[in-house]
């Protein structure tokens, strides 16, 4: 029952944190350009090439 009382909290907290990254990378713009992202993928840019 002891293992219980700390685990709880913790669970909790843990999930806290993970809505607050979430949050966090909603106000920071992370998800703007989806489209734009998906679409820069596919272009073929010289420049981004290794050198051999």
């Amino acid at each position: 029952m002891n293992i219980v009382m700390f685990l709880a909290p913790f669970s909790l907290g843990l999930g806290l944190l993970a809505v607050a990254a979430f949050w966090w990378s909603l106000k920071a713009g992370q998800y703007e350009d989806p489209a734009g992202d998906a679409a820069r993928i596919l272009v073929e840019d010289p420049e981004d090439r290794p050198i051999a």
